[in-house]
């Protein structure tokens, strides 16, 4: 009995990190989807990994979303208005790794003023890409610093196994 224990318990601390650890991105944050915000610099502040989703929050009918290829993107051409989600708390679920381009349909919303985004969805298992903007050092007095690799993962499985282990002994 205590192998299969085990065995449950080492699932759990191997498959429940990846699933608790899904986000829910709301695009824009506070300001949501609309006109003149700068998604460019909002999506590079985030991480996107297969298993997320983007929530696009907005009034309808005074936007909407479309996905789109990387040249409808570029030149914002819309797709055919049936495509269009409209209910202005559209929710686009990750589910492959890649690059991802949303634009608005709405007038010149995405040609004019600016309202579209492009974001590249890295694998659930893949390490953070390094930051582009240089990290403060620690200061040189301290004696000693700690780096994390897998982030919080680490202590989500850690504290998810110590649960399980303390519910099943």
């Amino acid at each position: 009995m205590a192998p299969s224990q085990f065995t449950v318990l080492a699932t759990l601390a191997l498959l429940l990190p990846s699933i608790a650890l899904a986000t829910q991105h709301t695009v824009g944050d506070e300001q949501g989807w609309t006109i003149n915000f700068d998604y460019k610099t909002w999506a590079e502040s985030k991480v996107f990994r297969v298993g997320d989703s983007l929530l696009f929050k907005y009034t309808p009918p005074n936007h909407n979303v479309f996905r789109v290829n990387q040249t409808e993107f570029q030149q914002c051409i819309k797709p055919e208005a049936n495509l269009a989600l409209t209910t202005g708390n559209d929710v686009i679920e990750l589910k492959s790794p890649g690059k991802k381009w949303y634009i608005c349909g709405v007038g010149q919303h995405c040609s004019n003023l600016q309202q579209k985004l492009a974001i590249t969805v890295l694998d659930a298992s893949a390490p953070a890409p390094t930051p582009t903007t240089p990290s403060i050092p620690p200061p040189e007095s301290s004696a000693f610093s700690i780096k994390l690799s897998s982030g919080p993962q680490i202590f989500v499985a850690a504290g998810l196994a110590a649960a399980v282990a303390m519910a099943v002994f």
